[in-house]
């Protein structure tokens, strides 16, 4: 009986991993065909797939670091007036999915948009007047405006930890600010920004929705083209392979990055009352004031305000008939998926947390690697063993069950953000002691009862995070909803892309803004953990 557990984990973990699996056995299915689409795509279209996906990544990567490093280090070291306040605002973009800020943008800057029009009517000039929206530089500016709160919320948690106290001990020994800024704060910062600009830089990589709008030939785009255009599913997949070592490699130095993050933190406070944030005033007040503002303006004011003019402007041209419609496929297919990844993780977590052996580890980092996998991917790898057991054997059905299914699109999501529960569930049973574990056994207590009598109440609010988190993933989640989704079930990202795609930005306002506010609830929630986290802080440096 005890390895019945380890039995069903392995074969969880299985069911979450063989997409990716998938992907990469591709290659031991190498044809003419497959081989000949690849090499007509290397000699025309996939260099310029990597020179376009390497170009958007470094300009996101500067732009998130140029945003989120100053913006960080303003707040923690620092003190002017709306401090405190900016410190949850700075992360209001990650309620924006990137490619609804793409549409707001597009539809506010455009040629014919309002403002390029009013300006040729105030001035009398013709032509364009601003450059293209739907450009590389344009997907830069979006992913950088949405994606900076990474490097910034790494960096701040990491300078929060003792930057005041060894600023103030340079202060002591002679150094002036600037000195202090780059010897001390900014490299206690590195291993951070590192870490959050790799996440910044894998979200670039899954994204779908802008590329595909703005017309940027990414890898994910050119996967889709040679599986739905050229009608090769397994030159896809090998080609998928090649953002998944992207994928990884950007994995490898985040947590590389994260190890040094722990090492260069620490866990040490000082008790100093001296070592507080370095006061402004005047200029250099509202400096500091103006550049935490325009990332706050630029990523989600402006296009939250964008969006809302053709509300304000014509509220007859909004699909208000069909948009509940959307709204409940969103709602059930958010719930169904956080119920169904909450109790995944908490299993997973639970066996792992009763034996921690290396099958179980190496099955837990398994399916961990999953929210890290672009959707693209994981919807190639689906279908791959679906095409192949459907090619076999007919007579089975495989490809009914999965495609155009809910179970389809279940198994796409869980594979995706199974992860994400997970982690906030170990977290959750970090902070259980054992010795609980240990006075219920000898209580009597067996496995089932211990899980459901002692861990799950204290495993409450890290279930309920959990579930909120894999719930507004889940419905923003673009590329696996587009492919899988059984026929009349869009969703409210389905229905803004296609709206936006059709040029009826207007009409894609509505869907839109209802993501934005799904998403402030995680925002809200995080906001909410870090003012608990800095009371204690604050309290040791009287404050």
């Amino acid at each position: 009986m005890r390895a019945l557990p380890t039995l069903i984990l392995v074969l969880v973990a299985a069911v979450l991993a063989l997409p990716v699996l998938a992907v990469v056995g591709s290659w031991l299915q190498w044809n003419g065909v497959s081989a000949q689409i690849l090499r007509e795509m290397a000699a025309t279209v996939l260099p310029e797939y990597l020179a376009v996906t390497v170009q958007l990544s470094v300009l996101v990567g500067l732009g998130v670091v140029a945003m989120g490093v100053p913006a960080a280090v303003l707040v923690t070291v620092f003190d002017f007036p709306g401090r405190r306040s900016f410190e949850w605002l700075l992360l209001l973009p990650l309620a924006m999915p990137a490619y609804v800020t793409a549409y707001a943008y597009t539809d506010f800057l455009q040629f014919a948009g309002p403002l390029q029009t009013w300006m040729r009517a105030s001035f009398g000039l013709e032509g364009r007047l601003l450059p293209e929206v739907r450009s590389l530089g344009g997907a830069a500016w979006v992913f950088s405006f949405s994606l900076y709160p990474y490097v910034y919320l790494l960096a701040r948690t990491a300078l929060a930890e003792r930057a005041p106290q060894l600023m103030e001990a340079a202060r002591l020994l002679g150094a002036g600010l600037p000195r202090r800024l780059g010897e001390v704060a900014l490299p206690m910062a590195r291993p951070a920004v590192a870490a959050g600009t790799a996440l910044a830089l894998m979200e670039v990589l899954a994204d779908y929705g802008v590329s595909a709008y703005f017309g940027i030939q990414t890898f994910t785009v050119g996967i889709y083209k040679a599986w739905l255009s050229m009608g090769d599913r397994v030159a896809a997949a090998q080609l998928a392979t090649v953002m998944l070592g992207l994928v990884v490699l950007l994995l490898w130095l985040e947590q590389h990055a994260r190890r040094r993050l722990r090492f260069a933190g620490g866990t040490a406070r000082a008790s100093s009352s001296e070592a507080r944030p370095i006061a402004l005033r005047g200029a250099r007040s509202l400096v500091a004031w103006v550049l935490c503002l325009m990332p706050v303006l630029m990523g989600f004011v402006l296009p939250v305000a964008f969006m809302l003019r053709p509300l304000a402007a014509d509220w007859s041209v909004l699909p208000w008939d069909r948009f509940l419609g959307w709204a409940w496929n969103s709602v059930r297919l958010g719930a169904m998926t956080a119920v169904l990844a909450v109790l995944a993780a908490w299993f997973l977590a639970y066996c792992l947390r009763r034996q921690p052996s290396w099958p179980r580890r190496l099955a837990v980092q398994t399916v961990s690697l999953g929210y890290a996998v672009p959707g693209a991917v994981v919807v190639v790898g689906l279908l791959l063993p679906v095409g192949w057991l459907q090619a076999r054997w007919p007579q089975a059905g495989a490809g009914g069950l999965v495609t155009a299914t809910v179970l389809g699109l279940l198994w796409a999501y869980l594979v995706r953000f199974v992860s994400v529960a997970l982690q906030s569930m170990q977290a959750g049973y970090a902070r259980v002691p054992r010795s609980l574990d240990e006075s219920a056994r000898m209580l009597g207590a067996g496995g089932l009862e211990l899980a459901a009598r002692v861990h799950a109440p204290l495993l409450r609010r890290a279930g309920f995070a959990a579930a909120l988190l894999v719930f507004v993933d889940v419905m923003k989640e673009l590329p696996a909803t587009i492919v899988l989704r059984p026929f009349n079930t869009d969703t409210l990202a389905v229905v803004a892309n296609q709206l936006a795609r059709d040029e009826r930005l207007g009409e894609a306002a509505l869907p839109s803004l209802a993501l934005v506010v799904v998403g402030l609830l995680p925002v809200i929630l995080l906001s909410r953990t870090l003012r608990a986290e800095r009371r204690p802080a604050e309290g040791d440096l009287g404050v």
